[in-house]
């Protein structure tokens, strides 16, 4: 049975392992799942995965975005997997997510993929050369593409979250949102944004939140009001 409190992934994105293992001491009990992205990497990211997999007993999402040839993508994975994760993202590509999938074959980690990141809008798609098409179309249609290939949930706004509950492929699949902040929080660099209860009301499984949380001057209380919320639903 999941854990209630694993409905919020709080985000360690803080400048190296210790700064992480500090947060996750302040914050306790009150969260269970972290997310380590590609940014802590260089900072003991994947020492802070083991430690707060295997010693405290914490789930993880590990958010390294992984994008190659299928064999370089399948080779990652295969040794990711090795640490027993929770999640690992990959960028929606079809050829990226059957290559995932291949790498962590016997494991229990999950694949999920990135459809579109919620700090780009059209412009910045335009600037990118991809195709034409407003933002929600597209994400739906790499969602789509993404789940038929075998992924086991896909990265999306929560602004779509709701649009791919309805698709036919997400059955049974996990949506994973960043881009939630609670209400009065600055928006930093995400530009397709919502609250917590929204987003999960919306058909999110888990939202992951950073800045708010472990910017604020009181961040055990913060994730307290969220995890309150959310119990709430």
């Amino acid at each position: 049975m999941q854990n209630p409190t694993d409905r919020l992934i709080v985000a360690l994105d803080v400048p190296d392992a210790l700064a992480g293992l500090k947060l996750a001491d302040d914050l306790g009990d009150n969260v269970s799942f972290y997310k380590i992205g590609l940014g802590m990497l260089t900072g003991g990211g994947l020492a802070l995965a083991n430690e707060l997999k295997q010693e405290r007993g914490k789930r993880i999402f590990l958010d390294m975005k992984l994008f190659d040839i299928g064999a370089t993508v399948e080779t990652a994975v295969r040794g990711l997997a090795q640490f027993d994760l929770d999640f690992l993202t990959v960028h929606g590509d079809p050829h990226v997510v059957k290559a995932a999938k291949e790498g962590a074959a016997g494991k229990d980690m999950k694949i999920l993929a990135v459809t579109i990141l919620t700090s780009l809008d059209r412009g910045d798609l335009d600037d990118c050369c991809i195709k034409s098409g407003d933002v929600q179309s597209l994400v739906l249609e790499r969602a789509a593409k993404a789940l038929d290939a075998g992924a086991d949930g896909v990265i999306a706004s929560p602004q779509e979250a709701a649009l791919i509950r309805a698709l036919p492929q997400s059955e049974g699949k996990l949506i994973v949102t960043p881009g939630v902040r609670p209400a009065g929080s600055a928006l930093g660099d995400q530009k397709r944004v919502a609250t917590p209860v929204q987003a999960i009301t919306d058909g999110a499984d888990h939202i992951v939140v950073g800045r708010p949380i472990w910017q604020a001057k009181d961040p055990r209380g913060m994730a307290q009001m969220i995890q309150g919320q959310l119990a709430r639903l």
